[in-house]
């Protein structure tokens, strides 16, 4: 199942950057033999100023045809590591083929995008700078892969 995280704004060359490649070829190296990823990352930018509506345009452009669609929002449902795991591997093992992760922009996700979303996922009640909430996406999709491997890496 390849993970496309679809994103609002430009990360720029630095530590966020840095931690979230590594993550994500961790999880890449690590999922191969499980059926997930390899994990990429679209970047989209509103350039003319639309606000959440334009954002979520250029949102739906970059998802990939037919793919299950999990929308980081601080609404949607907060899983433990080892639940979002088991979600990660009962999408792969319905036939899920691509999985489109999307994280807003600073004001978030356009309510109407919101609502033709499959899943929302939230990493608690508090809100998150959306650049680090990359980072915090790529060590769980690294560590949700080595839950499903068997590895040591989780330690709860």
């Amino acid at each position: 199942m390849r993970v496309t995280i679809c994103v609002v704004g430009r990360l720029r060359a630095g530590p966020e950057k840095s931690l979230i490649d590594d993550y994500l070829k961790r999880f890449d190296r690590t999922g191969r033999a499980l059926g997930l990823g390899p994990a990429s990352v679209v970047e989209v930018e509103d350039r003319k100023g639309g606000g959440m509506a334009a954002e979520a345009a250029l949102l739906r452009r970059a998802l990939p045809q037919g793919a299950m669609v999990c929308a980081l929002d601080e609404r949607g449902k907060a899983l433990s590591s080892p639940g979002f795991a088991r979600r990660l591997a009962d999408w792969r093992d319905d036939g899920c083929g691509d999985l489109a992760v999307v994280i807003g922009g600073a004001d978030g996700i356009d309510p109407e995008l919101r609502a033709e979303v499959d899943f929302s996922l939230s990493f608690g009640a508090m809100v998150w700078p959306h650049m680090l909430v990359r980072v915090m996406l790529a060590e769980q999709l690294y560590r949700a892969a080595t839950i499903l491997a068997g590895g040591p890496y989780h330690r709860a």
